[in-house]
């Protein structure tokens, strides 16, 4: 029997060899994305001091639509998008976590930018 490569284990690979290049600021955080099968979360996040600094899921309360959609994730990066406003954040640097940017990533990424996040 043939083992299936481990499409996480992957995926984190691809991300850690991101991460090496680029990092977030405190004028310039670094916009990361996580997706689960069901979910869709995105962080603000200055590396710099190691904080973070707004996050937006589509497992917050307020959240009426269904993350593991396309609709979902485009409202979650125009709630982070809104978040980073409030805080005076209107540039970022996109961190698709190891993930293609395709369906889920795309449209959170769309979704920021439409909301006034530039990349």
């Amino acid at each position: 029997m043939v083992n299936k490569p481990d499409s996480n284990k992957a995926r984190l690979k691809r991300h850690r060899r991101v991460r090496g290049k680029i990092s977030g600021t405190p004028e310039r955080p670094r916009l990361n994305v996580f997706r689960s099968a069901k979910h869709i979360y995105a962080q603000l996040i200055d590396d710099v001091n190691g904080v973070t600094l707004a996050a937006a899921a589509s497992t917050d309360k307020d959240f009426d639509l269904n993350g593991g959609n396309k609709e979902g994730a485009f409202k979650v990066g125009q709630k982070i998008a809104e978040k980073a406003a409030a805080k005076g954040i209107t540039e970022v640097v996109f961190d698709r976590g190891g993930y293609i940017f395709h369906g889920r990533v795309e449209q959170l990424a769309a979704g920021a930018r439409e909301s006034g996040l530039k990349f």
